[in-house]
């Protein structure tokens, strides 16, 4: 009789082998793809979009946690739950359009209007330049140079050329405003995209790109954020409370505090604008006025300088004249754009340079 043999066991599948380090080539080319991205952007005038991609993903990731701190297994698990992401999309995605929607009429004008405010704006301080001698006390005026009438032109006319310009830049003020609320959607999708476990080299690389990138933002531009909103709520309370119990109301006050809050996201440079903008502004309605916006401004800039040192200055190990450096080359070469973008690109450089142990 035949004997039959044992069934032979099944061989196990084969583990799935972890994809390969990425090369020296391919973490070259995510570098030449992260530098090429960065330039396009500025090129073509998207940087409201990237830094709104930021934003919405660094929004959406917060809200997410502190959603999900109200539901226990999540917290146990130490995981996002669906529906906390799927909330907090939601609400970052429809929070600009509720309240844009929910404003009043003359405040959606402002926002669809900005320009041609900011230029009415910069008309009034050409003027004020050109009367500085007849706003000034008179034994002040007397001390002027006779050279200062030529400077004061100049400047006049520095600002009227200005003032033109924004005069036909309504339409990219709407564009950028678009791009900078497709990039808030864009972030906040990207915050709760699943993450896949295994990926291609180059992907790989470019993650490890984007990650340096997002904590030179995290460390840059979110913490300016906060300085710049700490800037402008003591600048309201300043203009709409404080002058008027002097009977000293300023004119353009919420163009005024509109600037002061982007302006400060400028570093260092942003401080010096809504300085003079501020005191000329004053110096229009009496020396009185100029002389407090200047000793306001100067009082809460000074805060303002030490938590700039403390938050900026020390995480990213950036020094002042650094900082100065890459935003008068880069605005010389962006324009006002530059100044935005410098220190964000220029503390994701130093990231990577740091990764690398170059710098």
């Amino acid at each position: 009789m035949p004997q039959h043999l044992p069934a032979p066991l099944p061989h196990p599948a084969p583990a799935a082998s972890p994809l390969p380090e990425p090369s020296s080539k391919v973490v070259l080319a995510s570098y030449l793809l992260m530098g090429a991205a960065l330039l396009l952007v500025m090129l073509q005038g998207l940087l409201p979009g990237l830094l709104c991609v930021c934003v919405g993903f660094l929004l959406t990731r917060a809200l997410a946690r502190l959603l999900a701190r109200i539901s226990p297994q999540a917290r146990s698990r130490g995981t996002l739950p669906r529906w906390a992401q799927v909330v907090a999309t939601t609400i970052v995605i429809l929070a600009p359009l509720a309240l844009l929607s929910g404003a009043l009429t003359h405040t959606r004008s402002y926002i669809t209007e900005a320009p041609q405010q900011y230029k009415e704006l910069l008309d009034y301080l050409a003027r004020t330049v050109l009367e500085l001698r007849d706003k000034l006390p008179a034994d002040i005026a007397d001390q002027l140079p006779d050279g200062a009438q030529e400077i004061q032109h100049m400047l006049a006319n520095y600002l009227a050329t200005k003032a033109g310009m924004l005069a036909h830049a309504g339409r990219a003020w709407l564009t950028g405003l678009l791009y900078a609320y497709v990039g808030l959607i864009v972030g906040a999708l990207a915050a709760v995209r699943p993450i896949a476990r295994r990926r291609p080299p180059l992907i790989a690389a470019l993650n490890q790109r984007i990650a340096h990138f997002g904590e030179a933002f995290r460390q840059i531009v979110a913490a300016q954020f906060w300085i710049a909103l700490f800037n402008t709520l003591l600048t309201a309370v300043f203009l709409l409370l404080v002058l008027p119990i002097w009977n000293l109301e300023l004119p353009y006050t919420p163009a005024l505090i509109t600037l002061t809050f982007f302006a400060g996201l400028i570093p260092i440079v942003g401080n010096l604008l809504c300085n003079s903008v501020l005191t000329l502004v004053g110096l229009s309605v009496s020396p009185v006025a100029s002389a407090a916006c200047l000793g306001f401004l100067i009082l809460i800039h000074k805060a303002e300088y030490v938590i700039n040192a403390k938050v900026v200055g020390q995480r990213t190990h950036m020094g002042v004249w650094e900082l100065l450096t890459v935003m008068f080359v880069a605005e010389s070469v962006f324009g006002p754009a530059g100044l935005v973008a410098a220190p964000l690109f220029y503390a994701y450089l130093k990231k990577e340079l740091e990764a690398v142990q170059l710098v």
